[in-house]
Parts: C-alpha cells; structure tokens; sequence
C-alpha cells in the first residue's frame, strides 16, 4: 500500500513538473507564434501607448470586442508589418512613420491622430536657473551653445531605434538647417550643420533603446538633462516630487519643437466586422473619454497649442509646462531625407562608444550556443547591422572579453578596419570551462574606469547562458562602487543564464537584463540600441 502511494506520488510529481515545463514555454512564446485570427481584433501598438491598455481592453470587452493588442518599438512595428505581419489596426507613435510602410503590401485606411505629444528637453530646474533658461526665450542654438561650452549634458533615446529619439535629433537638425519648407540631402551634406549637429550630439551622456527604459534609468541615475516627450517629463517629475528631488523644468525652443501626433489606422484585410470594431474603437479614443484617460496620462489633446483648461495637476505650470501658447511645430522631412539623417547620425554625428563585449565561451555552449553566439558577433561586426543601422562608427571603440573559467584576455578594436581580425578571434575560440561572470565584469569595468566621458560614451554588454561559479558579486560590486562611474552593464541572458545574477547586476549600474533565450541574435540587436 505504502509502495503504491510512492508510485502514486511520483507520478503526480512528474506530471506536475512537465505542467510547469508547458507553462513556462508557452509564457515565453515567441513574436513569431502569433498567428492572426478572423474571430480576434488585433492591434499592433507603439508601446507608448501600454499606459492606457487596461482602459482599451475594458471598453473592448464593455462592447463585445475580443481585442488582442501587441506592443513593439515603432520603428520596429513598419519592419514587422512590411514582412506580411498581418494585423487590423496599427497604433504609432509618430505619423513620420506611417509612410515607412509599404503601402503595395499594406492598405491603411481612416487613420486619425488621437493626441499631441512634443518632444522637448526637461532640465533639472536648478540647472535651468543657473544657464538662464527659466528667465528668457530659448532657442535650439542656446541648447547648443550650453552643450559646446561644456554647460549642460543630457539623455535621449537612441535616434536609430526610437521615435522620441529620431522626432528629437530631426527637429534640432531641421532648426539648425533654418527651418527651411523642405529639408533636402544636399542640406545634409553642408559641413557646418553637420559640425552644429556633431556639437550638439556631443552632450549626450547615455542613450536608450526605448523611451520607458530611459525614463526609469533617469530616475535612478544622477543627469541634469533628457531629451523625450513631454508625457514623459511629466512622469519622471511626479517620479522625482515623491523622493524629494529637484524635478525638471520643460524647455520649448521658439524656433522650433518636433511634435508626435499618435496616429492610428485601420488595416484592411476585408473583413466587415473588423472595420466595424474599429469604428468603435476609434470613436472611444477620440471621444470624451478617450480624450480624457490620454489626458490624464499628459497627453495633449487640443490643438493649436492653446487651452487654459488642461488640469494643471498634470500640465503642471512649475514644471515649466505651457499650455497657453502656440508650440512652432518642426516640419518633417520626406521618408528618403529621414532615412539618409538617420544614417549620417548613426554613422558620423553620435557621440562615439567604447563598448567592452563579455562572451561566455564556457564549455555548455558548445553546439547551437557557441553558433549562435557567432551568428550574432558576426552580424554586428560586419556589413550585416548596416541594414538595421546599428553598425559601429570609425570611431568607436570596440573590446572584447572571453570568458570559460577565467577572464584574461582583452582582444581590442579601435577602428573598423580591425573589425575582421576581432571576429576572427572570436571565431577562433572553442567552448571551455565553467563560468567566470564576475571577473569578465570586473575586467570590462577596469577596462573603461579612465576613459574619457566626454568623448565616449561607456557600456559593457554581458552574454552568459549559465550561473556564474567563479568569483562572487560582493567582489564585483567593490570593484564598481570603487571606480564610482556611470557605466551600465546590459546583460543578456540565454539557455539557463540566471537571472537573478544578471537583474542584480543591472540595478547596480542602472543597466537592463535582455532575454536571448530564444533569438540570441535578436537580443544582441537590441541591446545595440542602448549604447
């Protein structure tokens, strides 16, 4: 009898397992699983707007809608959907992008803006008072001076990966054009707007690859400036005013501020009831409601610039926020001049990095692990990432660290000529070991302590698939708070990497853990967009 209820036992044990193993595959599923159904209404998001998806989801389900909503980068969403991703709706940032979509592969109609969102710089409002700005008129060319002059530093989403960070840098370099009606790539390739702009990108003292990410890394770092939208400001402030802080005080440079309009579109696949579920889906955005949650949120939803009436509990007036004005809106350029701005930033105006890559080559890697890890390297150090933009300047500089049971060698890379020979290297090594994760960390570190801040930018980017079992963190935290400078470790996990290890990691150096568990060449793309 005793025998039985063992077995019995055992096989409730096993049954539970595989229940947890099913589990934490299907909570881990990938993009790629989504598979589109005629009984469900699909949205397709710029996760800008996450901030309202209970109140969309409850309106849905209050009107028989069976909504499924996705949230991606924008940028992201026009590739996704120009590879026949299909979905009913799209929601955007910025209308900028809509024309990134092939419209010979997608039929968008009855698109409408839902609200008004400028991108603007937030300083802290000491610092506004020390330059001056709180007490005059400001224009892009006064931010810029500030920046030459060694006077103001500031964050900003990544220009190439972000719509905040692209809407940014294409508003100062249409004001420093002049604001001419139409910016043209002739006007790209004048050498002092080019010389303006390189001055201006010099202030930048840690990009991001999304929006919500910068906002929680400004938060619990120690900047004095960020360039993002003005909903965030407003976010970051009410964040700052609960731990006492000194908040930020908006700037809107009269010659100009870029503005994202929120866009969203119907996606024609035929289908009657859809379009009907759009309508009403639509209807509730721009209704009363709708209005008011967006608002709520910091969203403008008034145009012309003017209404005395925004609740001043989130327009907050000490912030520097004026909504008693007319905003000069920055006019856009055309699909072909963005892309070409783009790419003269991401190849020539941004500030230059000193990135140190920490490469687990312990012996689990071996097989797929160790093949796709060289997949990834070879998509970044090759002219693989100059599809996505994400390829290295001439004047980055580029160091990688090995690592199985020990940490010691650095295989370094100052120019893009060299790119081919640190890939042969990194090709070159076999898997071996067990797992020295805190003194690869510690070297990378080391490695960065004295570069010089004010002409790179510093970020270690960690991949493991394993615990690590050599050192201890006590150790590699001495060493950081001892170096006492700001360089984020953004680590990505995969196989069975733990996260515990990688989370604490991050929040010492207000970094970000990324999951390659299941792309490991997807998380090493993104993770180039934070640095």
């Amino acid at each position: 009898m005793i025998e039985k209820k063992l077995k019995l036992l055992d096989v409730l044990k096993w049954v539970f397992i595989i229940l947890v193993f099913v589990s934490i595959i299907s909570s881990h599923k990938k993009q790629d699983d989504y598979e589109y159904s005629d009984n469900v209404f699909s949205l397709l998001s710029s996760s800008e707007n996450k901030i309202i998806d209970s109140e969309i989801k409850k309106f849905a389900k209050d009107n028989g809608i069976d909504i499924r909503i996705e949230y991606d980068d924008t940028l992201k969403i026009t590739k996704r959907l120009n590879n026949l991703e299909k979905y009913d709706a799209l929601w955007l940032s910025n209308s900028i992008w809509m024309y990134m979509i092939d419209t010979n592969k997608v039929k968008i109609t009855d698109t409408k803006s839902t609200s008004i969102n400028p991108i603007v710089l937030g300083i802290r409002k000491s610092k506004a008072d020390e330059l001056g700005f709180t007490s005059r008129d400001i224009y892009t060319q006064d931010l810029v001076n500030a920046v030459m002059e060694g006077k103001l530093k500031f964050t900003m989403s990544n220009p190439v990966t972000t719509n905040s960070g692209a809407s940014a840098y294409l508003g100062v370099l249409s004001t420093l054009a002049g604001n001419p009606e139409i910016l043209t790539k002739e006007m790209l390739e004048n050498a002092e707007l080019k010389e303006k702009l390189k001055s201006f990108l010099s202030g930048v003292e840690r990009s991001s690859g999304s929006e919500d990410y910068l906002e929680e890394a400004f938060v619990k770092g120690d900047y004095e400036a960020i360039f993002t939208y003005e909903s965030s400001i407003i976010n970051i402030n009410k964040e700052l005013e609960k731990d006492n802080k000194d908040p930020l005080y908006v700037i809107y440079p009269i010659d100009g501020v870029s503005v994202s309009d929120s866009p969203i579109g119907y996606i024609d696949q035929k289908n009657e009831s859809k379009k009907k579920q759009y309508d009403k889906l639509l209807s509730f955005l721009l209704g009363k409601k709708g209005q008011k949650v967006l608002a709520d949120y910091g969203r403008r939803t008034w145009y012309g610039g003017v209404n005395p009436d925004a609740d001043k509990s989130v327009f907050n007036p000490d912030w520097g926020i004026d909504t008693n004005r007319y905003i000069s809106y920055v006019k856009y350029p055309s699909t072909s001049v963005i892309r070409e701005a783009l790419l003269l930033y991401q190849t020539g105006l941004r500030k230059p990095i000193h990135v140190v890559f920490c490469l687990d080559y312990s012996s689990s890697m071996y097989g797929e692990g160790y093949e796709q890890l060289i997949d990834a390297m070879d998509y970044l150090l090759t002219d693989r990432a100059t599809v996505d933009m994400l390829q290295f300047s001439s004047e980055d500089i580029i160091d990688v660290i090995p690592f199985g049971s020990e940490a010691n060698e650095v295989w370094h890379s100052s120019s893009i000529d060299e790119l081919p020979s640190l890939l042969d290297k990194i090709k070159g090594r076999e898997p071996n070991g067990i797992t020295a994760l805190y003194p690869a960390a510690t070297k990378a570190v080391e490695l960065l302590k004295d570069e010089d801040r004010n002409k790179y930018n510093t970020s270690v980017i960690l991949m493991t698939d394993g615990a690590g079992n050599v050192g201890t963190f006590r150790e590699f935290k001495n060493t950081y708070m001892e170096i006492n400078k700001d360089i984020p470790i953004y680590s990505i996990m995969f196989a069975s990497a733990s996260r515990d290890q990688l989370d604490v990691m991050a929040d010492l150096s207000n970094g970000k853990v990324f999951d390659g568990r299941y792309a490991l060449v997807d998380a090493f793309m993104e993770v180039r967009g934070y640095n």
